[in-house]
């Protein structure tokens, strides 16, 4: 079997968490709204890390990645919004946030990296 590569891991790992927060915010604290984008949103930026190392060009590989960075900037958008009112505590604001910027980089970076990529082949 295959070794996940850093990406992988930090994503799948990070929609874990989301999942965890989402099942805590709607039975404990009643929220399903907010709680319910960032499921949406959380889960999708692995999912289309998935759909981009399975892409069928250098082309699609980069959209998909620019969706996950898209999707990621939103998931740190709601667990602002979240935190601010008050359904996140600031330990899980700064654990879930931290997370979700370190993904953002690295996505950004991979971007940066398959760009070059790309012009240099044309």
């Amino acid at each position: 079997m295959k070794k996940d590569n850093v990406i992988q891991k930090k994503s799948f790992d990070f929609a874990v968490s989301v999942v965890n927060l989402y099942k805590h915010l709607t039975k404990e604290k009643k929220e399903y709204v907010m709680s319910k984008q960032l499921l949406r949103s959380g889960t999708s930026v692995g999912a289309n890390i998935e759909e981009a190392i399975g892409g069928q060009s250098d082309k699609d590989f980069l959209h998909k990645f620019s969706i996950a960075y898209k999707e990621a900037r939103e998931s740190m958008y709601w667990l602002k919004l979240l935190h601010a009112t008050d359904y996140l505590t600031q330990k899980e604001f700064e654990s879930l946030s931290k997370n979700i910027d370190e993904i953002c980089r690295i996505i950004g970076s991979i971007q940066v990296t398959m760009k070059a990529k790309m012009k240099t082949r044309n």
